[in-house]
């Protein structure tokens, strides 16, 4: 277990994914550093009100602590009481024009005592639905993960469909792509591996999409659905984000926790998709599970 190899690839990466999305929006992040007296800290990189993303975090955090919060023992509660060491970076980006979609990816290292695994994924979150963006998305979520088996894309994607789910609203956050937690076979340096190769694809998978829809024209309309859409997401991560509970429990900085919430969001009460809009296209037909590769 090299714990330092693990600190040095995700410091990187979020550096290189930092200056990839810099690139696109042309504004810059805010970089925060943070301590926590526990034991560990980060960096929080933010970005809010850019030219292309309306709000967008790229973080790195390496916390430790005496004990396990809950979050992390529920499915492991002979671990609980040990002392830990937390590793990962999470990103989440909300692009101001509703035709480019909400972007999540997260790759984590959990070490406590002898036993260790890895986590984490990419899911795209979008307002309005286009298939040749998500065939590209789950296509790029495909070759990450193909030197390590071709069993690995269709097992992750699946986990990601059942992991992303709204069980109170009985419907999808988004349309998907890769999940997958207690990594820990064959060994560190192949679990390792995957995970890098997950980071190291998610410009490849993201980029492109951005690029295809950030011109495309929207009004008022487009904002106020994307608004109330986004309160989907501020549930799913507020109610069952395992990220967003071990942060919390665990003492993390809030700020850069919640960086994933949305600047603007809407609930509405008895709203529903005027039939034949885009809006109920997403709704009974494009966020519904589907291969699509």
């Amino acid at each position: 277990m090299n714990l330092e190899a693990v600190h040095t690839y995700f410091t990187l990466l979020q550096g290189r994914i930092v200056a990839a999305l810099e690139a696109l929006d042309g504004g810059k992040f805010r970089s925060d550093a943070w301590t926590r007296p526990e034991g560990g800290g980060g960096v929080s990189r933010v970005i809010e009100e850019g030219a292309l993303f309306e709000r967008g975090g790229v973080n790195y955090s390496r916390v430790q602590g005496a004990s396990l919060p809950p979050s992390a023992t529920a499915s492991r509660p002979q671990l609980a009481g040990r002392a830990y060491d937390a590793l990962g970076v999470s990103l989440v980006l909300h692009p101001r024009n509703p035709y480019c979609p909400t972007v999540h990816m997260n790759v984590r290292c959990f070490a406590a005592g002898e036993h260790w695994w890895f986590g984490g994924g990419m899911d795209l979150t979008p307002y309005y639905g286009f298939e040749e963006d998500a065939r590209h998305f789950h296509a790029t979520c495909r070759q990450a993960l193909q030197p390590f088996g071709a069993d690995r894309y269709p097992r992750y994607k699946k986990w990601c469909d059942e992991y992303f789910f709204l069980k109170h609203r009985s419907e999808p956050r988004g349309i998907g792509g890769i999940f997958f937690d207690d990594l820990n076979e064959p060994d560190f340096e192949t679990c390792l591996a995957l995970v890098r190769s997950v980071g190291d694809h998610f410009m490849t998978a993201y980029g492109p999409i951005i690029e295809q829809r950030r011109a495309t024209p929207f009004g008022e309309r487009e904002r106020e659905f994307q608004a109330y859409r986004r309160g989907r997401y501020v549930e799913f991560n507020l109610v069952y984000d395992r990220g967003t509970l071990f942060g919390l429990q665990s003492g993390g900085r809030t700020e850069a926790i919640l960086m994933s919430l949305p600047p603007r969001v809407a609930w509405r009460y008895d709203w529903k998709p005027q039939p034949g809009t885009s809006e109920a296209k997403l709704y009974s037909d494009f966020l519904k599970p589907r291969d699509w590769i």
